[in-house]
């Protein structure tokens, strides 16, 4: 009995140190880079940039996400999986130093730099979750989602005062967020000794898998990654810019933009609870899909009921993001696949996060108000919940060549 008392608290140990350090990897995933909007205009001013330029820089690393997910897998093969999570913080906190440095270019290889880390580790951390917690991907995922949302909104809160307090302004409040790679560089290290020879050896073996490119199940993932990434983007990006042409001032909408996030990261939690309750995951990806759609109409038709839209649209989102990454592991047989079908997905689905809220602009240019843009995002809001019943279906990428 002792023994089996030793052992059960040996394991939990294990879990919690491992959850633990995704958690830090978790922080590091998106409050680098969200924290350049609130600081744009220093850093134009400072740099003097044009509109043009100021934009690619906030885009970068969408399109560094687009060009290097599919690497991201071969990365981890090749050096074993926590090798390569550990490089990859590596890499992010040099792009955080270099892109505050005040050295001509260093902005632009920086940021760069900074999306490639990134695009590592979004694809590798849902391939962690299918090895490390492999019967509870989903609690798992909502727990992280929550964690990397709460970080993102509190960077997008405190940059702007570090800036304005600082003397080195903008690149102090950007390149404080180092000390968050190095905890978790820090925090992670023992991992390299533990993991370092079997991980390699074990992802060698398990290589042999079907590739989610050639399955029609990976590209439903895919679909429904990608078009979830269209949603948050573009009421990102749009959101705050539709409420001030119709009358809401810049404050309140920055107000209502929090509240999205804050609601967001409960509906994350909650997501990650509910997803492993059913047999499958279609009816919560189902719903999913349908707030989004009607947040989209909702504002096309009934602009007046803001905050309505807010909250369904911050519920839609939050839970969206938590679907799609733990579909990654659940329609997946082993940890090499998930990475594989991860880095898929996420090519995919951030070339479509980086295109969508330029085709939204687009639309709102050619047709002079909102209405055609939120129509035809809500179109591909309908074909995301179509996406989300395939996709969530009780069935898994044929292990076999």
């Amino acid at each position: 009995m002792t023994g089996a008392t030793r052992k059960a608290s040996d394991r939990s140990v294990r879990f919690g140190f491992a959850f633990i350090g995704l958690l830090l990897i978790a922080v590091n995933l998106r409050v680098s880079f969200v924290s350049v909007g609130p600081v744009l205009a220093n850093i134009s001013s400072d740099l003097q940039l044009s509109g043009a330029a100021a934009g690619f820089l906030t885009g970068l690393p969408l399109i560094a996400f687009a060009v290097f997910s599919p690497v991201a897998p071969a990365f981890a093969s090749r050096l074993g999986l926590d090798r390569a999570l550990w490089l990859s913080l590596l890499f992010l906190a040099a792009g955080i130093v270099l892109r505050s440095l005040p050295v001509p270019g260093f902005i632009w290889a920086g940021t760069a730099l900074i999306g490639l880390a990134i695009a590592f580790l979004n694809v590798l951390v849902p391939s962690l979750v299918k090895r490390d917690f492999p019967m509870r991907v989903s609690q798992v995922t909502g727990s992280y989602t929550a964690t990397q949302a709460a970080f993102a909104a509190i960077g997008a809160a405190v940059v702007v005062p570090v800036a304005q307090t600082s003397p080195a302004g903008w690149r102090l409040a950007l390149g404080i967020w180092v000390g968050l790679a190095l905890l978790a560089m820090a925090v992670l290290l023992p991992w390299l000794r533990r993991h370092t020879t079997g991980a390699a050896h074990a992802a060698r073996q398990e290589v042999s898998y079907r590739s989610p490119w050639a399955s029609a199940l990976g590209w439903q993932v895919t679909a429904f990654m990608g078009l979830q990434s269209i949603a948050f983007y573009v009421l990102m990006a749009w959101l705050p810019t539709i409420e001030q042409s119709r009358g809401v001032p810049a404050t309140t909408a920055g107000i209502h933009l929090s509240i999205f996030l804050l609601i967001s990261v409960f509906a994350s939690l909650a997501a990650g609870g509910i997803l492993h309750r059913g047999s499958d995951q279609r009816l919560v990806s189902f719903v999913s899909g349908a707030l989004t759609f009607v947040t989209f109409l909702g504002l096309a038709i009934a602009p007046d009921l803001i905050l309505l839209w807010v909250l369904l649209g911050a519920i839609g989102c939050g839970s969206l993001i938590v679907i799609a990454l733990s579909l990654f592991s659940l329609r997946t047989v082993n940890y090499p696949q998930a990475a594989s079908l991860s880095g898929m997905a996420q090519s995919v689905g951030y070339a479509l996060a980086a295109a969508g809220p330029v085709m939204f602009g687009g639309l709102r240019d050619v047709s002079g108000d909102w209405t055609l843009p939120l129509l035809v995002t809500a179109g591909l809001m309908a074909v995301l919940a179509v996406m989300g019943i395939l996709a969530g279906r009780d069935r898994v990428i044929s292990g076999r060549v």
